[in-house]
């Protein structure tokens, strides 16, 4: 009778549950999926990050760029009366421009500067109104640009015959069409390679004084 009332206590607990055995293997096997899982997440992001990286870079340039394009096309004179181009270069350019069009125009440059490629802005004030350099407020327009590392201008310009103009100290006011070549890369020493945004704009308030 004691062994009978045995087996069934050894029968009625295997079927109330796992044995230890089964724990251990069930564990184990748990264990193996979720360190597979974190591994396949690990490696997904790692492969992944750069070019979502890279993605949110140019969409962010892209915008940018088409603000830029837009004040430069929207070129203007002064509030002083000077001529709507200040400067020109490869690498900037100097305008004055209504950028928040309140009928008050800004003086504003576009320039690069460690990587960055960025807008400074001056309001006119006093009476009568001029531009005080030193009221300068900057704002980043793109990050990761490599123009400069490629020596590729980002900046060319062209008169109203369509011709590029070179030397720009000489030719400021024959301006009429400018070209923006712009480079953007996250990491130039991984994949994808460097995205590229063009555009252009052509000045429309100086279309009178060719």
């Amino acid at each position: 009778m004691k062994k009978t009332k045995h087996k069934n206590i050894k029968s009625d607990l295997s079927k109330r549950g796992f044995s230890i055995v089964e724990t251990v293997v069930v564990i184990s096997v748990f264990s193996v999926v979720m360190i597979a899982l974190v591994s396949l997440t690990i490696y997904f992001y790692r492969s992944n990050a750069y070019s979502v990286e890279q993605s949110f870079a140019v969409n962010s340039a892209r915008k940018g760029v088409e603000v830029m394009v837009g004040d430069i096309r929207e070129a203007t004179y002064s509030d002083e009366g000077a001529y709507p181009i200040v400067d020109a270069g490869h690498y900037f350019f100097e305008i004055y421009s209504d950028i928040d069009r309140d009928n008050n125009i800004e003086k504003i440059r576009f320039f690069v500067e460690d990587g960055l490629l960025k807008m400074g802005s001056v309001k006119s004030s006093g009476d009568p109104l001029t531009y005080n350099d030193d009221d300068e407020v900057v704002s980043i327009i793109s990050e990761h640009v490599r123009n400069v590392d490629n020596n590729i201008p980002i900046f060319r310009y062209y008169d109203s015959s369509g011709g590029e103009l070179l030397n720009l100290s000489l030719n400021i006011t024959n301006i009429a069409y400018v070209k923006v070549n712009l480079i953007v890369n996250v990491n130039p020493n991984r994949l994808p390679n460097e995205f590229t945004l063009k555009s252009s704009a052509t000045l429309r308030n100086l279309k009178t004084n060719l």
